[in-house]
């Protein structure tokens, strides 16, 4: 990729600042211009922050930031939120993409709300299932994963929908039970707008979701069985 003229993220953020008190069609329009250039600022910034985690993380070798960059643009068909646009960048790095049922890394730009992620988000019902079963059966290797201190104090619990009982199949009062009810296994930790103003935020990122690692490879397995099971017939079904 060209090398860009880059001044950091805050022209990134006031642009947003800006969308988010005119998000109407309108607007849009009138400053796309200037959207248009600050989504190649956005991708080349992805593209260096890609580049250092594949020094950790090798199947991210030769990944395009611009297969991994979402659309500003809404679906607003199913959405009470009829708002054209949406408020942030953001970016969901996996070795295919932002499509695929890989655990990834995911960063999202949007001001007050700005946070590093891990992990797998809203995963094939046979993946869920499948990643339940090697957590209950190897519960001892990922319990010394999610309760690490370190691990708890950068990401806390993990995040996303959860089941209200424990699964059918599973013991209810199986130690890590709680474990097994999540829909998501995803996990966040959350920074402030400053933290991307930095000239050491990628290197930063890095060491951040350097920490992911054993978390995300746990994961890898899991979906590696479920590849080889479904071969050719599977059809992602999208991410986010």
């Amino acid at each position: 990729m060209e090398k860009t003229p880059i001044t950091g993220m805050k022209d990134i953020f006031n642009y947003l600042k800006r969308l988010s008190q005119n998000n109407n069609r309108e607007w849009f329009k009138e400053n796309k211009e200037e959207y248009d250039t600050l989504r190649v600022v956005f991708e080349f910034l992805v593209q260096q922050l890609i580049d250092e985690l594949s020094k950790f993380d090798t199947s991210l070798l030769g990944v395009s930031a611009k297969s991994c960059i979402f659309r500003i643009y809404r679906d607003i068909r199913f959405s009470y939120d009829k708002t054209p646009y949406k408020p942030y960048f953001s970016a969901w790095i996996t070795r295919n993409g932002r499509k695929g049922e890989y655990p990834g890394y995911y960063i999202h730009i949007e001001p007050g709300n700005v946070h590093l992620a891990a992990g797998v988000w809203h995963p094939d019902p046979k993946l869920l299932k499948m990643i339940r079963a090697e957590i209950y059966e190897n519960y001892d290797e990922f319990k010394k994963i999610v309760q690490n201190k370190k691990f708890i104090d950068l990401f806390g619990e993990i995040r996303g929908d959860m089941l209200k009982s424990t699964p059918k199949g599973y013991d209810k009062d199986f130690e890590g039970a709680k474990y097994l009810k999540y829909k998501d296994y995803f996990i966040e930790h959350p920074v402030n707008d400053l933290f991307f103003n930095k000239e050491t935020w990628i290197a930063d990122s890095v060491q951040i979701l350097g920490q992911t690692k054993q978390f995300n490879n746990f994961l890898t397995e899991v979906v590696d069985d479920f590849m080889d099971s479904n071969n050719d017939n599977y059809t992602h079904r999208g991410t986010f």
